[in-house]
């Protein structure tokens, strides 16, 4: 379970496409007050899912081989080969891109309120990967202090980057405006190729490793 939740924790923390909409928030006006309110609230919705997971299964995982255990097995493949579906169609999409329009708050963002952005943090995170730590948490035991602490750090792990930056924004205000600008510019070069390489490893992963378990 543990190294499961490293590998989606890491995989949301770098998906390209939230972290995107967190380089327009970031170093907007007032961009430090409003980041902290977008991680504020893409860290309560993943403590929500953990504790409703946690909630669902009474504190009880199932056991091996039971129906409960193989249907939430049976969810990680399906989330396996959604991911591996995903990163076929983004590197067919590669070498044909499309230009998109910016999202329609991007044009309003120095004016948004800190309750948006806190808001916007749950409604742009992956929720496939997210899916894929809820059927992964389904098997935990809350009966130690370090089955709590591997959850709480899976939650850390997976706001990481969004900590690190909004940290950075606030005790280096100025040099994190060109910092934060040429890391979007990557982003934004590099999106496809990181969708592609974090969901198929991340897909294939779920795939091999529950259907071992059901062997």
């Amino acid at each position: 379970m543990v190294l499961d939740l490293v590998l989606i924790g890491l995989a949301i923390a770098l998906d390209p496409l939230p972290l995107t909409a967190f380089l327009v928030v970031l170093p907007s006006r007032r961009g430090a007050r409003k980041g902290a309110a977008f991680v504020f609230g893409w860290l309560v919705s993943l403590a929500i899912v953990i504790t409703v997971t946690v909630l669902a299964t009474g504190n009880n995982p199932p056991k091996s081989n039971t129906a409960p255990s193989l249907a939430a097995l049976a969810v990680k493949i399906a989330i396996g080969v959604l991911l591996v579906v995903i990163a076929v169609r983004h590197h067919r999409r590669m070498g044909h891109p499309k230009p998109k329009k910016p999202p329609k708050w991007q044009a309003h963002v120095d004016n948004m309120s800190p309750w948006f952005a806190m808001g916007l943090a749950p409604a742009l995170q992956p929720w496939v990967l997210i899916g894929a730590g809820a059927a992964t948490v389904v098997e935990a035991k809350l009966s130690s202090w370090q089955s709590y602490l591997v959850l709480f750090l899976y939650c850390v792990l997976a706001s990481s980057t969004y900590l690190a930056m909004e940290v950075y924004a606030v005790f280096r205000p100025t040099q994190s405006q060109a910092l934060l600008g040429r890391f979007r510019a990557w982003i934004d070069g590099h999106t496809d190729q990181a969708i592609v390489l974090g969901s198929l490893l991340v897909g294939l992963w779920l795939i091999a490793n529950s259907l071992s378990l059901i062997a």
